[in-house]
């Protein structure tokens, strides 16, 4: 199969959902002549013409809202928010408005939008460039949560929730971008809310998001040559959450890990813990459930102290070996 990047497969699925459907557009900033601050939308300008690709003034409480406003009116918008921290800025239109809609109204309208953002570290660009705020939608009713870790999963997933009627926070890895995979030319579709085994393994289970599933490949590739197996789960769609897949693991290998990016305190990870402990599977535990996540302090500008702040391949390689080896 051939292969495209993380970038290119979302702009093959942006392409493909605009020409089969003429309500689907896409506004944000940058977008257009600029092709977007990671390329994503390069050449989609030439392809729909501005009234399809809508280049705004800097304000994602205008991006949100107009994509707000276009569903409600029929439309599918997906909107573009250039990092996921000035999400921050769109708190009313997604939170009080999106999310609501369609329940304060019986039903009777919808909300089929999704907001794009990269998010996340590792291009030195400091604090207020650099978080994972994806809990913040995750607790927030009404609103769904994805987050693809690979080029396949990216096409397909956003597809899915191009096609989805309610809105769709789509948070993509900024150095995930590059990343190759293969792809499938034609469109399909991942349903949200399945997660994925992307590795088998009998020795601990590890529940990644987003990039930490590559890392925690990285980490399996090398604790393999000591004759530890990681089982590796990935959600994709981080709500609605499908945990049968890891419930299934963790009774499986008896030891479960969760790694992400965003910090620790009211991360994703502790859902997970609580899912995994509240579950059967806590009957089958040899070990207490680990959290590997980000440290408690915004994103340094400085290289070192950047990846020091985030879980790193050695640091999964360090925890799971404990967990394997039963030192905790």
């Amino acid at each position: 199969m051939r292969e495209l990047t993380y970038a290119e497969a979302l702009r093959e699925g942006l392409r493909q959902a605009m020409t089969a459907d003429s309500r689907v557009f896409m506004i944000g900033e940058d977008i257009g002549v600029y092709g977007g601050a990671f390329g994503v939308s390069a050449g989609l300008l030439a392809e729909f013409g501005a009234e399809r690709i809508i280049d705004t003034p800097i304000s994602e409480a205008g991006i949100a809202g107009a994509c707000v406003g276009a569903a409600l009116a029929g439309m599918r918008p997906v909107g573009e928010i250039q990092f996921m921290d000035f999400v921050t800025l769109t708190m009313e239109q997604l939170v009080l408005q999106a999310a609501k809609v369609r329940f304060m109204f019986g039903g009777k309208a919808s909300v089929p939008m999704v907001l794009r953002m990269p998010g996340g570290s590792g291009t030195g660009a400091a604090a207020q460039h650099s978080e994972s705020l994806e809990n913040w939608f995750v607790h927030v009713p009404g609103l769904k949560v994805v987050m693809p870790s690979t080029p396949y999963d990216a096409k397909g997933l956003l597809l899915a929730s191009i096609d989805d009627n309610n809105p769709v926070i789509f948070v993509e890895h900024k150095l995930l971008y590059k990343t190759k995979g293969p792809v499938p030319e034609e469109p399909y579709r991942i349903p949200l809310s399945q997660t994925q085994v992307v590795r088998e393994g009998k020795h601990v289970t590890v529940v990644a998001t987003s990039i930490m599933v590559s890392r925690a490949q990285q980490a399996a590739d090398e604790l393999v040559k000591e004759g530890i197996e990681l089982e590796i789960v990935d959600p994709r769609t981080l709500k609605p959450l499908d945990d049968a897949p890891i419930i299934e693991s963790v009774k499986k290998t008896g030891r479960a890990m969760v790694v992400h990016e965003a910090v620790e305190m009211g991360g994703f990870g502790g859902e997970i813990v609580a899912r995994i402990a509240s579950s059967e599977a806590f009957d089958y535990l040899e070990a207490p459930i680990r959290r590997l996540a980000g440290k408690d302090i915004p994103i340094p500008y400085n290289r070192e102290l950047e990846r020091a702040t985030v879980p790193q391949v050695e640091d999964i390689i360090a925890e799971a070996r404990k967990l394997a080896r039963g030192e905790y």
